[in-house]
């Protein structure tokens, strides 16, 4: 076999291929006498039919079949020769078989070389600080406090600044401030709306129609919304209203007392409860502080590399991000399909930090292969353990479906890389923030 190299880049190889003649017409052979024994040809006994007429008649097939086996192994002889690893399937084309002929094939794929992952102790980081202060405690008291507010009816006045009113209104859009348009558009009526006095989403003086409005009485009332209106179809349109008042409701915090800790859960009294939200806000910071930490590290790592990172690694890295993101939609019932997500910006969108995130993958790995790091067969179990506690399984079950679909290799590679962060993050010089 004959394998001619050509370096693309650093990391990007080519490589022509000829297979003799003789090889590729055994092979040819050999599928001819698969086919004779399988085929039905009329005029000839099964199994019988001249090698001939089996080529003749299967002969795309056979050809097609001949490649299939031989491209695929003489791609990993040449790679062998050459002590080359390919980093994700290789590229075939201008594939040329036939009988009596070379095979001759040209195949393009991304390579490692290796690289000096420089000095460990020259990395330099801050962890962030995780410190909690008053003022957070008492804001995530009275974020509690928001979730739990309840909404009472208001009788004997109007509607004031801060209720939330149901109402059933119709609306109907005249003529734009801008000549073309003289169309109007047809009544659209809307029941049992929650319209709360001063949000942000309200039109521009709505608010202003509804102050005062007592339960059970209707007003209609028309608003020329601005030219430069976020929402375009509404822009420069002038549109009457009819709204009909059912019930106004106030909403009413409740306070913050040993009652409103008891509600709760199984705290006595506020102190309790506090000291619980300081310790939950510390817990979040501290794996906030975590995070940077491995980001700054990560970010550090990405520009040891000598080399442009290979193609087909950033965009493996790419499909990962995309579906990620897709499960994370499914997670909210929203079907990615229907959430009208520019799936190509948004792959642009991630690139860069793709780019680095496989560039820092790199570094790691190459520490990892030098150290000789590698996870025991109880590390291992104990990630698989942690992933069972995540999604509610048994370790037994995760195992069982990590053997099932050759995904035990993923878990024992991710545990190898989180020991050399460990191991690099045991020898950073690593200041911390007040």
């Amino acid at each position: 076999m004959k394998a001619d190299f050509t370096e693309v880049n650093e990391t990007r190889k080519t490589v022509r291929v000829e297979i003799p003649s003789g090889i590729v017409d055994a092979e040819i052979d050999r599928h001819a006498r698969d086919y004779s024994r399988k085929a039905r040809i009329p005029g000839f006994r099964p199994g019988k039919a001249p090698p001939r007429v089996i080529k003749q008649r299967f002969k795309e097939q056979i050809l097609r079949d001949v490649a299939q086996d031989l491209i695929p192994q003489a791609v990993d002889e040449a790679l062998r020769e050459k002590g080359l690893e390919a980093v994700d399937d290789p590229d075939i084309r201008d594939v040329t078989v036939e009988e009596g002929q070379p095979l001759t094939f040209t195949a393009s794929f991304d390579t490692l070389p290796p690289f000096e992952p420089g000095d460990y102790t020259a990395l330099s980081l801050r962890r962030p600080s995780a410190a909690v202060d008053a003022n957070a405690v008492e804001e995530a008291l009275q974020r509690l406090r928001e979730r739990a507010a309840r909404y009472e009816p208001v009788e004997g006045r109007g509607v004031e600044d801060g209720d939330t009113v149901t109402v059933d209104l119709t609306r109907s859009e005249g003529t734009s401030e801008s000549a073309a348009a003289h169309s109007r558009s047809p009544i659209d009526s809307h029941t049992d709306v929650n319209v709360e006095l001063g949000a942000k989403a309200n039109p521009p003086g709505f608010d202003e129609h509804l102050r005062g409005m007592q339960a059970g009485t209707t007003k209609s009332f028309s608003i020329q919304y601005p030219a430069e209106y976020a929402i375009a179809e509404l822009a420069g349109q002038n549109v009457t209203y009819t709204v009909s008042v059912k019930t106004i409701k106030r909403r009413r915090l409740p306070e913050l007392d040993d009652e409103f800790a008891k509600d709760l859960g199984a705290f006595a009294t506020l102190d309790e409860l506090r000291a619980r939200v300081r310790e939950d806000l510390e817990q979040q910071a501290r794996l906030a502080a975590e995070r940077g930490l491995r980001s700054a590290l990560m970010k550090q790592l990405a520009k040891r590399v000598p080399y442009e990172v290979p193609a087909s690694l950033v965009d493996r890295e790419l499909d990962r991000r995309t579906e990620e993101f897709a499960h994370g939609l499914l997670a909210q019932k929203i079907d990615p399909r229907d959430a009208g997500v520019d799936w190509r910006a948004f792959r642009e969108s991630q690139r860069e930090a793709a780019v680095e995130a496989v560039a820092a993958a790199l570094v790691i790995d190459e520490v990892a292969r030098r150290e000789a790091l590698q996870p025991t067969d109880d590390e291992v179990e104990r990630e698989v353990a942690r992933y069972g506690e995540r999604t509610g399984r048994t370790p037994a079950a995760v195992r069982a479906e990590l053997d099932k679909q050759g995904g035990l290799g993923r878990v024992r590679a991710g545990v190898r890389r989180e020991k050399a962060i460990d191991f690099l993050l045991a020898r950073a010089t690593i200041a911390q923030d007040s």
